[in-house]
C-alpha cells in the first residue's frame, strides 16, 4: 500500500521512535543464570521467527527431554494422529514439529560431548544469554571448566532471517581459554522428533515424519528432506557448515553420517589454539512442498543453502529488515523502562509470527505462534485481538490473513449445512484444511483425568472474522477487498446467524440457543451440560451489530459497477429485510439490577466464593479444572473465565454498546454499564491472558490507576508466565498484540467508524508521553499524545483528505499537514 511505502521512506531518515539504537535497556531480554527450571518459558520466549517459520531458543547442544525442547514449526503446516480417549476417536491435527536444524555438538579433546546439563556444581564459570528484538538475534555465551580444570568459552549467534524467508544462520565461536587441542565438531539435521512439547496433550508421542531422503549434496552441506505421514507435505532442511581459525579458513576432512531413523550430520576433527576463536557458521535454507513456485523442495532447498551468502551478509539483510519493520510498528512510551522493554518483546513475537504472510502464504493466525504446540498450533477466534495491531500499521497483512478464512468458506458452508443452518459455520479451532478441529476431551492435569471439551459450541468465531473483516474496510476504504472477499465473509456468517435465531410469537423476539460465549465457563445448564445456553448477550448482540454490518456491505454491492458481487452471493428477495428484523428483535437479557446477563438464566445460577478458593489455591483461573476435579462444573456458578459482557465494552465503546442495544429495544443507562463492569470484574477468575487486556481497557475511562495495574499484567503475561507454566507451550500471541494495541489505540482513544478517525486521548498517570505511527486511509500518520497534548503528523505524499475527530470536534486533515490539539 502507498502509505506504507510512503512512511518507510519518510522515516528513513529520521531518529528511531524509541530513542537510541543501542538502548539495550528496552531492546534486550537478558538471563545471567542458567537455571534448567526455566529452559522451557525461555525456549519459548527467545523463539526466532519469520512468519514462514520458527524455530524454539533451545541450545544448539540440546535434546527434547524434561529440560529442553527444541522445536521447528512451518505456518500452516498440519498433520493428523489418531488415537482414542475413554472410547472416543481423538484424530489430532497438529501443527508439526519439523527437524530441527540447530544441532552443532562439540567435544573438546577427548572429553564428552559439550553440555551445560552434564556439568558438575561450579564447573560453569559464567552464563549470559540475551535475545536482542530490535535485530531479531539470540546470543548465548557460557565459560566452563573441564574435568581437566581447563576453561573454554563457547558463544553462539543465531537468526531465522527476516529478509529471506527460508533462510537460517548460526554462529558457534569456542575459544579454549588456557589450553590448545583438537575440537570435534558434528553439525546437521535431526528429524527423529515428536510433538511432545504439551505434556498433557495426549497419552502417547506423536510422530508425523517420515524420512525421505537422506543427502550430501556437497563436500560442506548436508539435506534432510521428510513427509508428514498424513497430509503428505515435504519438508527440505539443508545445512551447510564452514569452519575457521581466527580469520583462517580452514578444509577439515569430514564424515558424512546419515541415521535411516532422519538425521544427517557432517563430523570433523580440527585443532584449537589458546585464545584464538574457532568458529562454525551454519547457513540453513528450507522448503516444504506447500511452497508457490517450487518445483522440488529438496532441490529448492540445496540450491537455496548453495546461492546463500556468508553470516555476516544474511546478517546484514536480517538486521536492516527489522529496522524497516520497527520504523512501523515500534511504539515509545515515555518514561521508559520494565513497560517500554514488554512491549517491544510482544509486539517482536507478533510480528515474528505474522510478518512472512503477505507473501501470500495460506496460513492464519495460530494462538500460541509459531513457539510451541499448545491448542496444538490451531487458528482461534482471538486472531481478533491482533488484527487491529497489523491493520493500523501495515494494512496489507490484513487481507492476506483473512484469506485464509476466505479460502476455507467452503468447509464452513459444508459445516453450516450439515448443522441444518443456512450461511458458513467457521470452526472453534481451524487447522490446515477449515474443518473442526477442536478436540472432544481435554485432559485435567489436576485429577490425572479427561473431561468432555464442547468448546466447539462456540459460535462467535464467525462474529470474530465478520468483525475484522468490516473493521480493515472501515480503516482502509477497500472496496476491491469487500467486493472480493470481505463480503463473502460477512454475508455468509451473516446468514448462519441469522439462521440460528428462532422467532417467539409471544414475545415477539428472536433468540439463540445451544451456544458457547468468549467464557468458556458455561457449556450448558446443569440439567443439559454440554448443550450450550440460550441468548448469550455476547452472541446476541455481535449478531445483530453483524447483521447491520451485512446489510451496508450489500449497499456497497449494489453500488458496484456489473453488481457482480451481489449476483455471486445470490440475495435473494427479502433477505436483507429479514436480517433486519432480526437485528431488531433479538432477545438481550438483563439481570434484576438493570446488568447485562451472560444467558438467558445466569443470574440464577449459584453465587461463588472466589476469595475462599483463592485461599485454597495459588492460582484459580482454571476455575473448571478445580471444580471438576472436586467433581463439582462452574455451570452451577456465577462465574466467568473471562466475561461475556464485557468483551462487548472492548469491542464498542459505552456510547456505541448503548446505541446498538437501543436499536434492538433495550436501554442501558450509564450507571448500568458501570455497575456491569463492576459485577463482572468481581466474578472473574481472570483465567485467560486476554483477560487483563479487556479489563486494562474497561478501566481506562474508569479508573486508570487500575487500568495501568492490569496493563502491566497484560504486557508481561509471558515474560512472567503469569498463568504457572503454559508460556513453555508458547506464547500467547493475542494477549501481546492486544497489550500494544491497549498502549496506543485505547489510551488514544482511537476508533475508525462513521469513514472517520475519533481520538479521545486518556494516559494513566505513570505515563507522560507515547508516539506511535499508523495509516488510514492510506494516510501515514504519526501520532504523538501526552498529558496535555495530542500532535498528529501526516507525512508528504498524495492521498484524499481525511476525516478526524478529536473531542468531539471535526476537522478534515491532508497529506502533509501536522496538527496540535489542546487536551
Amino acid at each position: 500500500m502507498a502509505a506504507t511505502r510512503l512512511l518507510e521512506e519518510s522515516l528513513c531518515g529520521l531518529p528511531h521512535p524509541d530513542g537510541e539504537p543501542d538502548d539495550a535497556e528496552v531492546w534486550v531480554v537478558a538471563f545471567d543464570e542458567y537455571l534448567p527450571a526455566q529452559e522451557g518459558k525461555r525456549e519459548a520466549l527467545c523463539t526466532l521467527a519469520n512468519g514462514y517459520w520458527g524455530t524454539r531458543g533451545a541450545a544448539e547442544e540440546s535434546s527434547a527431554d524434561d529440560v529442553h525442547y527444541p522445536g521447528t514449526y512451518f505456518a500452516g503446516v498440519y498433520d493428523v494422529v489418531d488415537w482414542t480417549v475413554d472410547g472416543v476417536s481423538m484424530p489430532d491435527e497438529e501443527m508439526v514439529n519439523a527437524p530441527n536444524w540447530l544441532p552443532v555438538r562439540v567435544r573438546l579433546g577427548d572429553g564428552d560431548w559439550f553440555g551445560l546439563d552434564a556439568l558438575d556444581d561450579g564447573d560453569l564459570v559464567a552464563f549470559h544469554q540475551e535475545l536482542d528484538v530490535r535485530h531479531g538475534i539470540l546470543t548465548r555465551s557460557v565459560t566452563v571448566r573441564d574435568t581437566l580444570g581447563r576453561l573454554t568459552t563457547v558463544r553462539s549467534d543465531r537468526f531465522v532471517s527476516q529478509a529471506t524467508p527460508r533462510l537460517a544462520a548460526l554462529r558457534v565461536s569456542i575459544v579454549p581459554v588456557d589450553w590448545s587441542g583438537p575440537v570435534t565438531v558434528r553439525s546437521g539435521v535431526d528429524g527423529r522428533v515428536a510433538n511432545v512439547n504439551v505434556p498433557g496433550h495426549s497419552p502417547s508421542t506423536h510422530r508425523h515424519l517420515r524420512p525421505t531422503a537422506l543427502l550430501e549434496p556437497s563436500g560442506d552441506t548436508v539435506l534432510l528432506e521428510v513427509n508428514t505421514r498424513r497430509s503428505n507435505i515435504r519438508i527440505a532442511t539443508a545445512a551447510r557448515t564452514s569452519v575457521r581459525l581466527g580469520e583462517s579458513a580452514l578444509e577439515p576432512e569430514r564424515r558424512f553420517d546419515a541415521d535411516e531413523g532422519g538425521a544427517v550430520a557432517h563430523e570433523f576433527t580440527t585443532n584449537a589454539v589458546s585464545g584464538t576463536a574457532l568458529v562454525i557458521e551454519k547457513i540453513v535454507h528450507v522448503s516444504t512442498s506447500r511452497d508457490r513456485a517450487v518445483l522440488a523442495p529438496a532441490e529448492a532447498a540445496a540450491e537455496g543453502v548453495a546461492n546463500a551468502g556468508s553470516f555476516d551478509e544474511l546478517l546484514v539483510a536480517h538486521t536492516q529488515a527489522w529496522e524497516r519493520l520497527w520504523l512501523e510498528f515500534a511504539v515509545e512510551l515515555q518514561p521508559a523502562g520494565e513497560e517500554a522493554l514488554a512491549l517491544h518483546v510482544n509486539a517482536f513475537h507478533v510480528l515474528q509470527t505474522l510478518n512472512a504472510v503477505d507473501a501470500d502464504l495460506d496460513a492464519g493466525v495460530p494462538a500460541r505462534g509459531l513457539h510451541g504446540e499448545a491448542y496444538g498450533g490451531h487458528v482461534f477466534w482471538d486472531e481478533l485481538f491482533v488484527y487491529p495491531f497489523i491493520t493500523l500499521r501495515r494494512p496489507t497483512l490484513t487481507p492476506a490473513l483473512l484469506a485464509y478464512r476466505h479460502r476455507r468458506l467452503g468447509a464452513a458452508r459444508a459445516a453450516a449445512t450439515r448443522a441444518g443452518h443456512a450461511g458458513a459455520m467457521f470452526p472453534w479451532q481451524s487447522g490446515i484444511a477449515g474443518d473442526d478441529v477442536t478436540p472432544r476431551r481435554l485432559f485435567n492435569p489436576l485429577n490425572g483425568q479427561w473431561m468432555p471439551d464442547n468448546s466447539r459450541l462456540q459460535r462467535h468465531v464467525g462474529l470474530a472474522i465478520a468483525f475484522s473483516a468490516w473493521q480493515y474496510y472501515e480503516s482502509t476504504g477497500d472496496t476491491q477487498f469487500l467486493v472480493h472477499e470481505g463480503a463473502d465473509l460477512i454475508v455468509e456468517i451473516a446468514r448462519f446467524f441469522a439462521s440460528l435465531a428462532v422467532y417467539d410469537a409471544a414475545r415477539d423476539r428472536y433468540s439463540i440457543d445451544h451456544v458457547m460465549g468468549p467464557d468458556e465457563f458455561h457449556d450448558g445448564y446443569l440439567d443439559r451440560p454440554g448443550e450450550g445456553v440460550r441468548d448469550n448477550v455476547y452472541t446476541n448482540v455481535m449478531t445483530a451489530w453483524v447483521l447491520r454490518r451485512a446489510i451496508a456491505t450489500l449497499d456497497v454491492l449494489q453500488r458496484h459497477p456489473g453488481r457482480l458481487a451481489w449476483r455471486r452471493l445470490d440475495i435473494a428477495p427479502g433477505e436483507p429485510e429479514e436480517w433486519e428484523r432480526i437485528a431488531h428483535r433479538l432477545t438481550v437479557v438483563f439481570n434484576d439490577d438493570g446488568t447485562l446477563s451472560q444467558f438467558d438464566g445466569y443470574q440464577d445460577l449459584e453465587p461463588i466464593d472466589l476469595d475462599r478458593y483463592r485461599a485454597r489455591h495459588p492460582w484459580i483461573g482454571r476455575l473448571d479444572l478445580l471444580l471438576n476435579a472436586d467433581h463439582d462444573t462452574t455451570n452451577r456458578y456465577q462465574v466467568s473465565k473471562q466475561p461475556d459482557a464485557l468483551m462487548l465494552l472492548y469491542l464498542f465503546s459505552a456510547e456505541e454498546l448503548r446505541e446498538l442495544l437501543a436499536d434492538m429495544g433495550y436501554d442501558l443507562p450509564p450507571d448500568a454499564v458501570v455497575r456491569t463492569v463492576e459485577r463482572y470484574s468481581a466474578t472473574s477468575t481472570y483465567g485467560s491472558t486476554l483477560s487483563n487486556v479487556v479489563h486494562s481497557w474497561l478501566e481506562a475511562r474508569r479508573d486508570r490507576a487500575r487500568s495501568w495495574s492490569f496493563l502491566g499484567q497484560a504486557l508481561r503475561s509471558d515474560l512472567d508466565d503469569i498463568q504457572r507454566g503454559t508460556t513453555r507451550e508458547g506464547v500467547h500471541i493475542a494477549a501481546m498484540a492486544g497489550s500494544v494495541d491497549l498502549v496506543t489505540r485505547c489510551y488514544a482513544g482511537l476508533e475508525m467508524r462513521d469513514d472517520r478517525l475519533w481520538f479521545h486521548p486518556q494516559l494513566p498517570a505513570e505515563i507522560s508521553s507515547i508516539r506511535f505511527h499508523l495509516v488510514y486511509r492510506d494516510q501515514a500518520l504519526s501520532v504523538t499524545f501526552s498529558q496535555d497534548e495530542l500532535r498528529i503528523t501526516s507525512l508528504p505524499g498524495e492521498a484524499a483528505p481525511i476525516r478526524i475527530v478529536v473531542e468531539g470536534i471535526e476537522s478534515e486533515f491532508a497529506t502533509g499537514e501536522e496538527r496540535r490539539f489542546a487536551l
